[in-house]
């Protein structure tokens, strides 16, 4: 969620208003920008509506313990082996998943093929019936207009325990193993420049800190630390796209390494490498900049935890960096970005002086949105304008405050020989700090996102990105069901057409436009 709490911004606008003294110029100047779409990619979860992956229980939430006669997730603690997969079962005891929590019948209704290794035995309850059950492999019957899945093992053999489960969906059961991305996905998103993987990786907040704690191929789930690496420069491969990835906050240089060189080996040379240390570690809303704050203020950068945080992003970055240098022989196949935030210039100066991290980066990365966060006590005020008048208050107030924000970062990221780009941006109605509980504004602002002038809107702002001379833009976020926590999806489920979605049209026809017809 892109929630930017008010209270933070105002903060973040009243410290340190006065300009700092002007930096030293950078040597060279930064390639010339090209303007051009990245999108973010939703995050793995049962409940993801866009549907990457053909076996869906990858997206599986972690195991639930269930135990007869008690009421749900009360069962024992699971034992578990280091994949995430049951070793053995107490007595009238199971472990249980969801997979596919998508209402409204958007997954695929049909034959899924589900097969395992091991011994014991599976079920299915709600709206799956098994019609076939042999030994490592069941054909379940799936009406998704009831519901989604929950795949149960009640018994499982501790020497001989279930693992490698896979569900695969109608049609794909032939083909998973050589493409196990859905043909819908990849058509949606071919042509794209750049696949930022932030919510891919299950960024915020991420407990990584050694390669070992990384996301595996063989993990029973991927919706507990992300999705491997390995898929992310396969899905990067097949889209041509240029992958972005964000180092967990608290990976220690030998994860980075690795990182670095499993990437090198397995990403198609032609490919560019865009690298950020986490994701907004300037927002005091994520764990990650409260712990940039600490560790700033141990390293004695800053007594207030969030200037540490601005400082501490700057030095750890340039660490970052060095490393993905060593590895792939220099910067000519990397991006190095520093992030900030997109409304206060003043942080970008702070982030991108720290160790001279700008002599060491390639770009600054903001997120200009087009920003209307709208608290508690605001809430019906803002209803009262209609649907029409919170239109004309995009357009008036929130659309050229996003255009001068680019243009003020422009000019700061000039300074220090930086391109300019985004590792997020799009419109960012919500409610804030109570507002996303009154459900008159929720409706009103999902009415807003689906709007043509919201299409309109977008077209101006991408046009004004290109003005300002913005280079790659990275859109926020792919498919995604809108709720009150935001509309942040261009659309809300795989199933459905682009141009049922204003603001998802002019996206895609700016990318066709910036990029020519890949598609």
């Amino acid at each position: 969620m892109r929630i930017l709490f008010l209270a933070a911004c105002v903060l973040l606008f009243q410290v340190g208003a006065a300009a700092a003294d002007q930096p030293p110029a950078g040597e060279s100047q930064p390639t010339a920008a090209v303007a051009k779409l990245g999108i973010n990619l939703a995050g793995p979860a049962d409940w993801n509506t866009e549907l990457p992956l053909v076996d869906v229980f990858r997206l599986s939430r972690t195991w639930i313990s269930q135990k007869k006669g008690l009421g749900w997730g009360k069962g024992p603690a699971l034992k578990l082996d280091e994949h995430g997969w049951v070793t053995s079962l107490d007595d009238d005891c199971w472990a249980e998943t969801p997979m596919c929590t998508i209402e409204g019948g958007h997954y695929p209704s049909g034959k899924y093929t589900l097969l395992y290794d091991g011994r014991g035995k599976i079920e299915f309850h709600g709206n799956a019936q098994v019609v076939q059950d042999q030994p490592g492999r069941l054909i379940v019957e799936v009406d998704s207009q009831r519901g989604g899945l929950f795949l149960r093992v009640v018994e499982t053999d501790p020497n001989d325990y279930i693992r490698n489960i896979r569900v695969i969906m109608p049609g794909y059961a032939e083909r998973y193993v050589d493409n196990p991305w859905h043909d819908a996905f990849l058509a949606r998103w071919r042509g794209v420049a750049c696949l930022r993987y932030m919510d891919f990786m299950d960024t915020n907040g991420s407990s990584i800190a050694h390669w070992d704690d990384r996301p595996k191929m063989d993990d029973a789930t991927w919706t507990r630390r992300g999705v491997p690496l390995e898929m992310l420069c396969d899905l990067a491969n097949r889209l041509d796209a240029d992958p972005w990835f964000c180092m967990p906050h608290l990976a220690d240089d030998d994860y980075v390494r690795r990182f670095a060189q499993q990437t090198k080996q397995l990403l198609d040379p032609q490919r560019k490498v865009y690298i950020e240390y986490s994701n907004e570690v300037w927002n005091g809303q994520f764990e990650q900049s409260r712990y940039a704050g600490r560790k700033g203020q141990e390293l004695g950068l800053a007594e207030k935890p969030w200037e540490a945080a601005w400082l501490y992003t700057g030095r750890r970055s340039r660490e970052i960096f060095a490393i993905w240098e060593e590895v792939f022989g220099g910067t000519d196949r990397l991006v190095r970005v520093l992030a900030t935030q997109s409304a206060n210039p003043y942080v970008s100066r702070q982030v991108v002086t720290s160790a001279d991290a700008f002599r060491h980066a390639d770009a600054l990365a903001i997120a200009p949105y087009i920003g209307m966060n709208v608290p508690g006590d605001q809430a019906d005020e803002v209803v009262k304008l209609g649907l029409d008048g919170i239109l004309d208050k995009v357009e008036r107030e929130s659309l050229p405050r996003a255009i001068e924000d680019m243009q003020k970062q422009k000019a700061l990221a000039d300074e220090y020989n930086l391109q300019l780009i985004a590792y997020e941006g799009g419109q960012h109605l919500v409610g804030v700090q109570g507002g996303e509980n009154n459900q008159e504004l929720e409706q009103l602002l999902h009415a807003a996102n689906k709007h043509p002038r919201m299409g309109d809107f977008y077209r101006r702002y991408y046009k004004a990105w290109e003005d300002s001379g913005g280079g790659l833009h990275c859109a926020f976020s792919s498919v995604s069901r809108w709720s009150k926590w935001g509309s942040w999806g261009l659309m809300q489920y795989y199933d459905e057409a682009p141009a049922d979605y204003p603001k998802f049209q002019a996206t895609l026809d700016w990318m066709k436009k910036q990029h020519g017809t890949k598609r």
